[in-house]
């Protein structure tokens, strides 16, 4: 699904992500794991290239996506992120937040199409995509039991239950992979296993996912791969019994003997 291919990734002086190479099929749960400021969270948001990639190839679902000539937004839709911190907008209630991006790429297809066919039947009313949005909506609140807090602001919610709607809004546009960037680490201790809980039901259900964090137990227990990143390099990636059990670099040795 992902072919990242010599990637690299450069602010100024400073070189973060250093000619890193990495496939991720369809319905795989990579984590990647590594010390602060190895490169993880640049890594990942150079995938949907919310970061633009100094050089080097994303090819996703068969298209360059780092080439700049090609529209991002087209292929970011099915390319879900979770942000570390929700990134929700709180002038707008539960519902809206998950609503927003669903009813916007679904009327930019109705002008499109109208544009194509002026008289055609096929054109859906602003009032219905609002109302399909609504109810998809509706049910995935419903999928994570919060339901009765669709018309209440990001304000009103625990950090727990806003990165639970931000998962959700995530899946509203129906993606094809999830790009996790460490949603457990502003959470307060207790509020880590509700949103671990959710990750893990998405992953049962084949979602292809790719998860930056510090959860080492989350890794061992959901990921079919995991990736060791450290000074913007993979040192190392194995299934995750090889890797907590046998590690081979020796800087993941050290790394693992400070966190396990």
């Amino acid at each position: 699904m992902i072919d990242v291919v010599n990637l690299k990734k450069s602010f100024g002086d400073l070189d973060v992500l250093k000619d890193i190479s990495i496939s991720i099929n369809k319905g795989e749960k990579v984590v990647v794991v590594g010390p602060s400021g190895s490169g993880k969270s640049t890594f990942l948001r150079c995938l949907n290239c919310m970061e633009d990639p100094t050089s080097g190839s994303i090819i996703f679902n068969g298209v360059d996506i780092a080439d700049m000539n090609v529209d991002i937004n087209i292929h970011r839709q099915k390319m879900g992120m979770v942000f570390q911190h929700f990134n929700l907008f709180n002038n707008k209630t539960v519902v809206q937040n998950i609503m927003l991006a669903p009813v916007y790429v679904e009327k930019k297809r109705m002008r499109k199409l109208k544009r194509k066919n002026p008289n055609g039947e096929a054109i859906k009313s602003t009032a219905q995509i609002k109302q399909e949005a609504h109810d998809q909506a509706m049910k995935l609140l419903e999928r994570i039991g919060l339901q009765d807090k669709a018309d209440c602001y990001p304000s009103s919610l625990s950090g727990g239950q806003k990165q639970r709607v931000a998962i959700v809004r995530s899946l509203a546009m129906n993606p094809d992979v999830i790009l996790f960037d460490e949603p457990t680490s502003a959470l307060d201790p207790e509020m880590v296993g509700e949103v671990l809980e959710l990750m893990k039901e998405l992953a049962d259900s084949g979602m292809t996912m790719v998860v930056v964090t510090h959860e080492m137990g989350f890794a061992r227990e959901i990921a079919t791969r995991v990736l060791f990143m450290d000074e913007g390099k993979i040192l190392e990636q194995a299934p995750p019994e090889e890797f907590f059990t046998n590690p081979k670099h020796p800087r993941l040795k050290d790394f693992l003997s400070k966190v396990l």
